[in-house]
């Protein structure tokens, strides 16, 4: 049984003073800006305009790439007129979760809409319905859910607010179809009868009248949207005599407290100090104590006497407690069904760093037993990711839902003081009737028609096959592609590349079919040092003319690292590292440098769409670099000639 059929099994007993909501949408529509202003208004931090942009968005990673990337949770107390007209009382407690916009981090969102009786789909008044629009949507369907469609930014000058609305329609008609297959006991004519709210958040505006293409709502502030929550999202329900259900959604630690649990009370109440059991994710039932029950209060959490039927909380005293499990009564306990998440699609090895410039940051973690340890802390509260072990000693293979997600995780352990070698990301396969299949992706792609050609050859190379396109007549296209998931790794840069970066490309997960044959990621090679030493000018001046630089002069390298990028699609070993003859004859350009192109520096992400199969990232807290597996020229040499017999 999932979480949807306990929601749907409940009592006939209602919490009419709260509400748990979550916000779902596409990368970029607004989620959390919309989310600031729900706090502003409903002065949850102590004042109107005392709070900083984004406020939800807290991690260093989140505010440097401007997208969420864990479900968060916060709390706003209603007291307008609509708290009376649609629930009878002078204050709501309504529960919102921001939830992550990319498909990545898919188990976010599922997490979330285990926690939540309703979702508000947040669509941009331009763009309209995106392939995360999909994504997130179809779960909120399989999940029964009842949806509120809001159309933001209503005041960008290119909006086209009928026709967001439309296509978003139709997309839930198309949506509500195909889940009603999978499941007959979902309600149709309730999933269809979506209430429409108009807003902008950044504005802090709202209304149920559609204003015109480019302006603001009528409304000077959300109350509109407050109303529309509180008459269509349900109540929380519950059976006043079953005992104890809580079930954890997410995980948390304080300085002070160890591990929190974060969790949505499903039936009976919770209370401090009280003694309950524990049913585990392998069967088993403890009895555990809670020495903290913490509610939420706008951002912050506060200490709570008892917390009752639909309520959010987080509680301490349980060191091991697991995503998924069930806190439940002592006498009779009736653990919940853990969360289901889609599974992983893509897959990278990571393992201790073991290039010759390994361990010269100082207090880097370096050791095969931090890395293992980290990586299982990271299994602890992400759902969506497996590690599993691999035959190369001190390295493991790490499966995610996509590159970002994967990316993401390494991007952390280096901040966090970690050495690392990251190989390349690969696809996770599986076997269907003895055949051989591979993840797929629906991609989207929005880019001005003069770029459609480039766009169709690159997705063709990647074997990507067109479904539709679309011309609105506004000098843009919208072009969807059925491509393989393996066929998008590497795909950014050059994308960005061919559109000279006005292109918007997203995807999400569409199943699996057989193996499309092979793919070729890159047409130029790399530029690999010969040997150890630093980049010399002089020798980089003269190499110039091969390709392009990753390295700045004057930096060291070592032997088998990818220093550039070849023009030709062949590999070179070159000596970057050659100084000038020392002669008595003398010219008046001599020693001038100002001709050496500066070198192109890749983050992270481009690093590891950049390297080869036989290529892996060097990952420390100062540098990254990419490198061959193999570092010696002779190695890789016998390794190829290995192969290419073994293939014969």
């Amino acid at each position: 049984m999932t979480t949807a059929a306990v929601r749907a099994q409940a009592g006939t007993d209602e919490r009419q003073d709260l509400r748990n909501v979550a916000i779902v949408a596409h990368v970029d529509h607004g989620k959390t800006t919309l989310v600031d202003a729900m706090l502003r208004q409903t002065k949850a931090v102590g004042g109107h305009g005392d709070l900083e942009d984004r406020v939800m968005d807290s991690g260093d990673l989140e505010k440097e790439k401007g997208i969420t990337i864990l479900a968060k949770n916060t709390t706003v107390f209603y007291s307008g007129p609509a708290a009376a007209e649609h629930a009878g009382t002078e204050k709501v407690t309504i529960n919102v979760i921001d939830t992550p916009g990319h498909a990545d981090f898919g188990g976010e969102v599922e997490r979330g809409l285990s926690m939540v009786d309703g979702v508000v789909l947040l669509v941009d008044a331009s763009e309209g319905p995106l392939p995360q629009t999909r994504f997130v949507l179809r779960k909120a369907l399989n999940a029964q859910l009842p949806v509120i469609l809001v159309v933001n930014k209503t005041d960008r000058p290119d909006a086209r607010i009928d026709g967001v609305v439309s296509d978003t329609m139709d997309l839930l008609l198309g949506l509500a179809s195909d889940v009603a297959e999978e499941n007959p006991d979902l309600d149709l004519d309730s999933v269809l009868d979506v209430p429409v709210v108009y807003a902008s958040g950044k504005a802090g505006r709202a209304s149920t009248e559609q204003p015109a293409d480019g302006g603001l709502p009528e409304n000077e502030d959300l109350e509109p949207l407050f109303s529309t929550i509180l008459e269509h999202v349900p109540a929380p329900r519950y059976d006043a005599d079953e005992v104890l259900q809580a079930h954890v959604t997410n995980l948390d630690a304080s300085p002070f407290l160890g591990r929190l649990a974060l969790l949505r009370i499903f039936n009976g109440t919770l209370r401090k100090n009280q003694q309950v059991a524990w049913a585990r994710n392998d069967g088993s039932v403890k009895t555990v104590k809670i020495t903290e029950l913490l509610a939420t209060k706008g951002l912050e959490r506060v200490s709570a006497e008892s917390a009752g039927p639909g309520e959010i909380v987080a509680v301490a005293g349980i060191e091991d407690i697991m995503i998924g499990e069930t806190l439940t009564d002592l006498e009779s306990p009736k653990p919940l069904p853990n969360i289901i998440v889609d599974d992983p699609a893509i897959s990278m090895t990571v393992g201790i760093n073991t290039s010759p410039m390994a361990g010269r940051v100082k207090g880097a973690k370096v050791t095969a037993r931090q890395v293992k340890d980290r990586l299982d802390k990271e299994l602890i509260g992400n759902v969506s990711i497996k590690v599993l072990p691999t035959e190369r000693p001190d390295t493991w293979e790490v499966q995610g839902r996509g590159e970002l997600a994967l990316a993401i995780l390494v991007e952390q352990m280096r901040r966090e003081g970690f050495e690392l070698t990251v190989g390349k990301p690969q696809v996770v396969t599986r076997e269907i009737d003895g055949v051989l299949h591979e993840p797929m992706e629906n991609m989207t792609i929005d880019a001005p028609e003069e770029h459609m050609g480039a766009i169709t050859q690159l997705m063709a190379a990647r074997k990507g096959t067109m479904t539709t396109m679309t011309n609105n007549g506004t000098g843009w296209i919208r072009m969807e592609f059925m491509v393989p998931a393996r066929g998008l790794i590497g795909f950014r840069t050059k994308f960005l590349t061919e559109t000279r970066g006005a292109g918007i490309a997203s995807s999400y997960a569409a199943g699996y079919e057989p193996w499309k044959g092979e793919i070729e990621y890159r047409i130029s090679g790399s530029l690999v040092a010969d040997r150890a030493g630093s980049a010399t000018p002089f020798a980089m001046i003269n190499l110039q003319e091969r390709g392009t630089f990753f390295v700045e002069a004057q930096s060291e390298v070592y032997e088998g690292q990818v220093v550039g990028e070849n023009s030709r699609n062949e590999d070179m070993e070159v000596n970057i590292t050659k100084e000038k003859k020392l002669t008595n004859m003398r010219a008046a350009s001599a020693d001038s440098f100002e001709g050496l192109t500066p070198p192109v520096k890749l983050t992270l992400e481009e690093s590891l769409e950049f390297a080869n199969d036989d290529e892996c990232v060097e990952v420390t807290p100062e540098s990254i670099r990419i490198r061959k597996v193999t570092l010696n020229a002779s190695d890789r040499l016998k390794e190829s000639r290995k192969k290419k017999s073994a293939a014969q």
